[in-house]
């Protein structure tokens, strides 16, 4: 991928966000000859997306940049409550939600959150990491 600024695309807060912000994803990666990590960082994106889409009323982004042999995806949205910590697996068997920050801690190589606060706006940022060998 390029330097400079990373690629973005903002997404509006409803369902149809996730599959637009995951194809513009694989577009991306495709374009920059990361085909070996699009399975991975679709789903990654695809959790963090609906995640933000999910828990905001205002706009949501996806965020993706590539330095130094590693990928990172993030997705923003005008909430500033933390994500919830992701649950151990077994937890999980009967439950219909909560799964997608127990898949990201699964499948990426690192993640995380931080506060936002811009122009007096403010809201959260949740990103993960992938390795040029996932």
């Amino acid at each position: 991928m390029p330097s400079g600024r990373p690629p973005h695309a903002v997404c509006a807060a409803h369902a149809r966000a996730v599959p637009i912000c995951r194809r513009t994803l694989r577009l991306i990666l495709t374009a920059h000859g990361l085909i070996n990590l699009v399975d991975v960082a679709e789903l990654l994106a695809t959790e963090l997306v609906s995640n933000a889409v999910r828990h905001t009323k205002g706009p949501a982004a996806l965020r993706v940049s590539w330095s130094a042999g590693v990928l990172r995806i993030g997705a923003w949205d005008a909430d500033p409550e933390p994500p919830e910590p992701p649950r151990p697996l077994e937890d999980l068997v009967d439950a219909e939600e909560g799964r997608g920050l127990v898949l990201v801690r699964a499948c990426a190589d690192l993640w995380g959150w931080q506060p936002l606060s811009r122009h007096g706006n403010r809201g959260k940022y949740v990103w993960c990491e992938l390795g040029a060998t996932a």
